[in-house]
């Protein structure tokens, strides 16, 4: 049965009548776009607009819950609490557990995670829940879809970097949020350069380690389990390689990199530029 508990996730509830418009103004997501059977992507950015935490929004009775990597847990409720002055509402650990359920039906309570394109879903507070966290490590890479702490260090990236701007994670139409004005300008001036690809290798894909394709490097890989992994790669360098017939390779291993299979983007011209 294609299911596991997630050891390395843990949540927050935010409870109180001003939860949800604290939460509102502060990170990317729109929450009034939130429905109670799901659980949707979101970040909290630092006022340069990079990614400080990103975490799963769901809701909870009378509050959210904040699903996000454990060891960043600590950090994110100490900032929330910065922002919080005299709003009326709570902060608070949670000891429920954090498992994925995909490929199957629905388990009851399970809230489905907009992160994904098919049927993966979010169960919270489960017991003797088992399988193996390393499969479905496997097909989130699969599926290009990155994480803060377990893919990349915070203040690290953009929204646009990791695929919020494709995946729900990012409102354009909400109003302000930190970070905003950066993120809308990269948007609409679409200047994102740097994005997330599926990693397909020959060989064993070491995370850390530079892509390269005809003598420079393009990106870095990011994550990876064996020969599958995900890359945060400069797409115009990329276009310009693969147009002089250049090979991708990881550290001598030879590659492929994909788009992944539900994002949007598209890569650029030939040409596009070679800028910072």
């Amino acid at each position: 049965m294609p299911r596991a508990r997630l050891s390395d996730r843990a949540t927050l509830h935010l409870t109180g009548d001003e939860a949800e418009p604290f939460l509102q103004n502060l990170v990317t997501a729109d929450l009034s776009a939130l429905g109670q059977g799901e659980a949707r992507p979101a970040a909290l950015l630092t006022p340069q607009g990079k990614i400080l935490f990103d975490f799963l929004v769901s809701r909870i009775a009378g509050g959210l819950r904040l699903d996000v990597a454990a060891g960043a847990r600590g950090d994110l409720a100490k900032r929330l609490t910065l922002y919080k002055l005299r709003a009326k509402f709570m902060i608070a650990p949670s000891d429920e557990t954090v498992a994925a359920v995909w490929e199957e039906d629905a388990p009851d309570g399970a809230l489905v995670d907009r992160r994904f394109p098919g049927r993966v879903f979010r169960l919270y507070g489960a017991d003797g829940v088992e399988g193996d966290p390393a499969e479905f490590e496997a097909l989130r890479l699969s599926l290009g879809i990155a994480e803060a702490e377990r893919d990349f260090p915070g203040s690290d990236v953009f929204p646009h970097d990791v695929l919020l701007d494709q995946n729900g994670g990012v409102s354009f139409k909400k109003g302000c949020f930190v970070g905003q004005e950066v993120v809308s300008r990269m948007q609409h001036r679409g200047t994102a350069r740097r994005r997330v690809m599926v990693l397909r290798a020959e060989g064993h894909l070491t995370p850390g380690v530079n892509l390269d394709a005809g003598g420079k490097t393009i990106g870095t890989v990011l994550s990876a389990s064996g020969s599958l992994g995900i890359g945060m790669v400069r797409i115009d360098r990329l276009v310009d390689a693969l147009g002089a017939g250049a090979a991708l390779s990881a550290d001598g291993v030879p590659l492929e990199a994909e788009v992944p299979s539900w994002a949007g983007y598209a890569l650029p011209e030939p040409g596009a530029g070679d800028e910072a």
